[in-house]
């Protein structure tokens, strides 16, 4: 067998809509690349069509294997299940499946990787979304460069080309609550940024929910950022401090003028507020209890249904 040079993943959920129009732009894209690729599907436990149609296409050409995840596991463990199934010997790229990511770049990122580079992640110059998310997605990004412990790309997602070295790293990494640009990062090695103009969906819907954004951005921060439990200590010095306060205030008023203040409201203020710091601090430290139990539990990150590989059914578990 011909060595394959580079691996292209492809995380896919419900992607019916947009799957004819994928593989045609990846056929072209290898077909024309002057480097050796295979092509890893990963069906994310789809709802749709989306399995059968990566089987067809993985008994059609054996430059496309696919991974048939047992359910829906996530975005995240769906390319991590890709990763662990690569076999380029240069490096991987990884693509979202609704083609807002121009495969057509792999020859640009290609050379940069040649060139010495382990990390070639793509930075979003321009995104077409709605005003508010592109907002969110922009104070978040710059809030988590902020506050983590090492420097996180901003504007930066999962697209990306990787060397087969940092791939091995990143397989080797056994946390469950996976935030894969942020382990790109932490991994460290050569790396640098590539602009582009990030497109439109071309079909069917966006399948990051707020929720699924939201549990992604706090990986993101729990996972690499020590100031959530900072955050609670200062917090508490904070409201030791305004106790102090307070309670200075009203030992001069006793002292001074003999009048102490009935203060119902300011006491009632006072419970909420420490009520609120309490709960505060106790779902912060919840999170981090969360993902040491998901991680002392060691169930698998994925597991596999099948596998098509070289035109045949590689793996099946019943």
């Amino acid at each position: 067998m011909k060595p394959i040079d580079i691996s292209i993943v492809v995380p896919l959920y419900n992607e019916e809509a947009v799957f004819n129009q994928l593989i045609e732009r990846l056929t072209h894209v290898i077909d024309l690349a002057k480097f050796s690729c295979e092509v890893i599907l990963i069906n994310d436990g789809s709802s749709d069509n989306t399995d059968q149609l990566i089987e067809e296409i993985c008994i059609k050409d054996e430059r496309f294997t696919g991974v048939l995840l047992s359910r829906n596991h996530g975005h995240q463990l769906a390319v991590s299940a890709g990763l662990a199934n690569v076999r380029a010997k240069k490096g991987v790229m990884i693509i979202d499946g609704d083609l807002q990511d121009p495969p057509e770049l792999i020859t640009e990122f290609y050379a940069l990787l040649t060139n010495g580079y382990d990390v070639i992640y793509a930075i979003r110059k321009n995104r077409k979304e709605s005003f508010f998310k592109k907002l969110a997605y922009s104070a978040y990004y710059r809030l988590q460069k902020k506050i983590s412990n090492f420097n996180i790309p901003i504007d930066s997602g999962d697209f990306s080309m990787l060397s087969r070295r940092v791939v091995d790293q990143l397989n080797s990494m056994p946390e469950k609550s996976r935030y894969l640009r942020g382990m790109r990062a932490w991994v460290g090695f050569k790396q640098i940024g590539f602009e582009y103009d990030r497109d439109e969906r071309q079909a069917g819907k966006t399948k990051y929910s707020w929720s699924k954004l939201f549990e992604l951005a706090f990986n993101g921060i729990f996972n690499f950022s020590d100031f959530p439990i900072q955050f609670i200590t200062r917090l508490g010095f904070l409201t030791i401090l305004f106790s102090l306060i307070y309670f200075g205030y009203n030992v001069f008023r006793k002292l001074v003028y003999n009048d102490v203040p009935k203060g119902f409201t300011a006491t009632i203020l006072a419970i909420i507020l420490f009520s609120g710091v309490q709960l505060i601090s106790l779902g912060l430290i919840g999170e981090y209890v969360l993902r040491i139990y998901n991680q002392v539990r060691n169930r698998p990150l994925f597991v596999v249904d099948k596998v098509i590989q070289d035109g045949k059914i590689k793996e099946e578990i019943k």
